[in-house]
């Protein structure tokens, strides 16, 4: 799909400066714009690259001015780096804006859907699902018998989204993500055998949850697994079975999280964080890449270390862990002047 300068600049509220009717089909960063690409320039370290990019159009700030010759067609906007980023979203929106039942598929005759509807290939929708409005399915994806989906929802290829599943609107779940599997719940006899714990609730997503690729949501042995509105998840977390994450929650790439635990709203987790369960981590909680986490945790701790503690006093320590070898030395020799 081609766009021109001045319909790019009627989105963006800018002005053209050069030819409006030059056309462009793709995105470039600006050292690596070829003719027909649309870049930006926001950042005064990347200035120079502006004189020699060959992309087609260039947005910049309104206070850019020219100090040599260029052969880009210029929309000079208020902000240039915001500019690009409405436009990314924009590109985005009708890039995913397929709409259809592709086949083969299956679409059980008891499932609801609204309006805009895209269902690809080679996938499968349950018994007595309901669809919202604008809501996009992509090829190879399962979604699971009595499943609510909210308007605006993306589910990516090769999802799973399991029976009883309740997604929100606005949700995205990317390719590989399996939303309520089994928890881990088994119960060994007294000779050890282990027997499954049925796992009969569910897991509810609310509004505007991101679902990386490969990441997986247990649903609760009774009651819900619940991500509350705004999470964004990583690739590759493991959330276990009645977890509970709150409001704008941000979780980093092959964090586990071991059932029955409870975090708080606006908490930021680095990647490869482990949460022991039926732990309470309370709002506005950082917890540094790594970390290993087994008690509860106050409001606005912020910390590190396996197990952790907190985050300046880790630094602290690991100043004199470094040294350890030295200082081992010199008790050595106190001990061999007090003989």
């Amino acid at each position: 799909m081609k766009f021109t300068a001045e319909q790019i600049a009627g989105i963006l509220e800018g002005e053209v400066v050069g030819n409006p009717n030059a056309e462009v089909s793709r995105l470039s960063k600006i050292e690596e714009g070829t003719e027909g690409s649309l870049t930006f320039l926001a950042n005064p370290k990347y200035v120079n690259f502006i004189y020699d990019t060959k992309a087609t159009i260039t947005i910049v700030n309104q206070t850019f001015v020219p100090e040599n010759e260029i052969s880009t067609t210029l929309i000079k906007v208020e902000d240039a780096y915001k500019s690009f980023s409405k436009l990314l979203e924009f590109y985005n929106q009708i890039k995913l804006n397929k709409v259809g039942i592709e086949v083969p598929c299956v679409l059980a005759e008891s499932s609801k859907h609204g309006e805009n509807f895209y269902l690809g290939s080679f996938s499968y929708v349950g018994e007595n699902v309901i669809i919202g409005n604008n809501v996009k399915i992509y090829p190879n994806s399962f979604i699971g018998d009595n499943v609510k989906i909210g308007d605006n929802t993306i589910i990516f290829a090769g999802a799973k989204v399991y029976s009883e599943t309740e997604i929100g609107k606005g949700c995205t779940i990317h390719s590989g993500a399996i939303v309520g599997a089994d928890g881990f719940g088994f119960a060994p006899n007294e000779e050890g055998v282990y027997s499954k714990v049925p796992q009969i609730g569910n897991v509810i997503l609310e509004d505007n949850v991101d679902v990386g690729a490969c990441t997986t949501i247990d649903r609760a042995t009774l009651g819900s697994t619940i991500i509350r509105k705004g999470v964004k998840l990583d690739n590759q977390i493991q959330i276990a079975h009645n977890v509970e994450i709150g409001e704008n929650t941000v979780i980093a790439a092959q964090t586990g999280i071991a059932g029955s635990t409870k975090i708080g709203k606006s908490c930021m987790i680095g990647g490869q964080v482990g949460i022991a369960g039926h732990l309470i981590i309370g709002n506005g909680v950082r917890i540094q890449a790594q970390s290993g986490v087994g008690r509860n945790i106050k409001d606005h701790e912020t910390l590190q270390g396996s197990p952790t503690f907190g985050y300046s006093d880790f630094n602290k320590s690991y100043v004199h862990f470094k040294n350890l070898p030295k200082i081992v030395s010199e008790i050595e020799e106190l001990k061999k002047k007090n003989k």
